[in-house]
């Protein structure tokens, strides 16, 4: 069996008058995270972590933010192509480990949710999806509640 393991980070500014979409749902909260797609950094981390893993670039690569046709696309349809990717190169997702760094709004109580979008979409147990929350203790961009972080490991299996 071989098996590789894949490291993704990402960020993006607090914006007002913008959803906050976070693993694959939307959190009310009083402002959203600003970017070319719909900004949805946890999505984001992992899909580097995936596409790392199977040494094939990174998310900017396959899904420019140049592109047009990915302006304020859903995260979670660069999620399912991001598996569709390492399928065909002959890979499946192991397990995931990722950490959302955010001081408000509380990210501990979405995490199931989250946690069972992306199974279903990735094609595995919510299980195999570990999502953890943290602040940045009132430090930096984060603590200043400029914007949020994520990061996240993966393993993938040959098929």
């Amino acid at each position: 069996m071989k098996i590789r393991v894949g490291f993704g980070y990402d960020v993006h500014r607090l914006a007002p008058n913008r959803e906050l979409w976070l693993g694959g749902i939307k959190i009310n909260h009083t402002e959203g995270l600003l970017g070319h797609s719909d900004a949805d950094v946890l999505i984001h981390a992992i899909c580097d972590a995936i596409l790392g893993a199977a040494n094939m670039r990174d998310i900017g690569f396959h899904f420019p933010d140049t592109a047009g046709e990915y302006k304020n696309i859903d995260s979670k349809i660069l999620l399912g192509e991001v598996r569709k990717l390492v399928a065909d190169k002959g890979y499946t997702i192991g397990n995931i480990d990722a950490t959302v760094c955010a001081e408000k709004p509380k990210i501990n109580p979405h995490i199931p949710a989250m946690q069972k979008v992306m199974a279903e979409i990735l094609q595995i147990s919510a299980d195999d999806i570990s999502i953890k929350a943290t602040t940045s203790e009132k430090m930096g961009f984060v603590g200043r509640e400029e914007g949020f972080s994520a990061y996240a490991v993966v393993l993938i299996e040959k098929v």
